[in-house]
């Protein structure tokens, strides 16, 4: 099991559990995270997953790829902070992961 983090853009926190290999959209469905829509179902196709990653877990998580960038170029008030969740994938160094939902999805 591994700790992931939800910080609502009110600043409610939710702290959850998920498996290695979970995505953090289907964690976030799990558990009914406000604000984590997955219209897409984690196709990468709607945007309506995007979080921002937390500064300290940057590194860590790395960049996304051509065809989560190229969605991101569709969310509202995307950053460098910006990620699907679908395509950010639970590993053992990502335990204890924090990421941020943002006030409201494209």
């Amino acid at each position: 099991m591994v700790k992931l983090t939800f910080i609502q853009s009110d600043d409610r926190v939710q702290e959850v559990t998920g498996n290695v290999g979970d995505s953090v959209m289907s964690i976030a469905q799990r558990h009914n995270v406000p604000g984590i829509l997955a219209e897409c179902g984690g196709c990468a196709t709607c945007a309506t997953c995007h979080v921002y990653v937390a500064p300290a877990w940057a590194h860590l998580v790395g960049k996304p790829e051509e065809t989560e960038s190229d969605m991101l170029g569709f969310v509202l008030n995307s950053d460098a902070r910006s990620r699907l969740g679908c395509q950010l994938v639970m590993t053992e160094a990502l335990d204890g992961l924090v990421v941020h939902v943002p006030k409201r999805q494209a």
